[in-house]
């Protein structure tokens, strides 16, 4: 948890929050093949990429 508020800490800081849209997309894309990576859903999601 301290690693979100040492981010938004620094986006809040700095006024880079142009980059919280791209931090989100990326940690949604990890934690999508993270919890697909051993379902049967994996072959569908690499597929994508």
């Amino acid at each position: 948890m301290d690693f979100i508020k040492d981010c938004w800490g620094f986006l809040k800081t700095r006024k880079k929050y142009w980059l919280l849209p791209l931090l989100l997309f990326l940690f949604i894309m990890g934690g999508l093949l993270f919890f697909t990576s051993s379902t049967a859903v994996a072959p569908f999601i690499y597929t994508t990429f």
